[in-house]
């Protein structure tokens, strides 16, 4: 069984309240209980679930969204794929290697988590940049445990186009999207000692053109080359937006969470440097796509990802 990460540790090294980091393995292990801390909750408590790819996606990508629900009292919950052990900027002759890598931004990630009031963080412990090339069962199985211990009222995962064409981008989608599924169904082989859940609603990010711009302002072309194809992040239209949520309240707040990934500020450092314009695509407002709902529908754009639930 894999250690708990034990205290929430904050960018600056104060140690204040607690965070849970496990890996897959010791998530199989646990018990719903573990999941609420011990404390009972009255059964209209909101619970929000983010599945993303890589440490660092919950802060520059839905960041504004995971501080706003926790200081409304939503239970916010984090499974992170890897460990981003890849995601190296400096110099290749100092590059510290997958495992001291992924151990140090594991530890970013629980840092920033702190920042954003992240009830618990989960790893289902692939490594960066193998996760389409991870059985898919094995997989879905993972999110489908982390599904039914949890019992999320709303889940959000990257879109189908994985933002600019990322595998692991884009295989966390499919892989949440499948689980989902699974999840509901009461006939479901994986974690059959569960009870089934239904996830209420299910949101892919979608990125706006406009931020698109922004991140280009910023750090130039975003690509990617993958079996030789050319992939760019561009963004989408603004009639494809199902839901609009106002994070500029919460402005500095994600900032402190980018700033807690300290080994990827080379880069972030420069966003300090866009434009006020850019700032505000940047930090205001974060935009969705309503992949499925079970509480409401309709062409109106939402402000709420809880709407239809209170």
């Amino acid at each position: 069984m894999q250690v708990e990460k034990g205290t929430r540790i904050s960018c600056d090294g104060d140690s204040a309240r607690k965070v849970h980091a496990v890996g897959s393995e010791q998530a199989a292990s646990e018990t719903s209980e573990a999941y609420s801390n011990g404390e009972e909750h009255m059964t209209n408590q909101l619970k929000l679930m983010c599945v993303l790819a890589h440490p660092d996606d919950e802060s520059l990508g839905n960041g504004g969204i995971l501080a706003k629900y926790a200081a409304e009292g939503v239970e916010t919950y984090l499974v992170t794929a890897t460990r981003g052990e890849r995601g190296w900027f400096g110099d290749e002759r100092e590059y510290p290697g997958l495992e001291a890598l992924g151990k140090r931004r594991e530890a970013e990630l629980l840092a920033a988590a702190r920042v954003l009031g992240i009830t618990r963080v989960d790893f289902l412990d692939y490594i960066d940049g193998d996760l389409d090339q991870a059985h898919p069962a094995e997989v879905i199985a993972k999110i489908v445990g982390h599904v039914r211990r949890v019992k999320p009222d709303v889940v959000v995962t990257f879109g189908p186009d994985g933002a600019y064409g990322h595998p692991d981008h884009i295989a966390i989608c499919q892989f949440t999207t499948a689980a989902i599924v699974e999840a509901a169904s009461a006939s479901s082989l994986y974690y059959h000692d569960l009870a089934s859940h239904a996830v209420s609603k299910l949101y892919y990010m979608a990125p706006t053109y406009q931020l698109g711009v922004a991140y280009q302002a910023v750090f130039g072309d975003v690509v990617m080359h993958v079996d030789g194809v050319e992939r760019r992040g561009i963004g989408g239209p603004e009639w494809a937006i199902t839901t609009r949520i106002d994070t500029k309240d919460y402005r500095q707040i994600v900032w402190e969470a980018v700033l807690c990934h300290q080994s990827q500020l080379v880069v972030y450092r420069q966003l300090e440097h866009a434009s006020r314009e850019h700032q505000k695509e940047l930090w205001d407002c974060q935009t969705y796509y309503r992949a499925f709902s079970l509480v409401n529908g309709g062409r109106r754009v939402e402000g709420d990802l809880f709407e239809g639930l209170r």
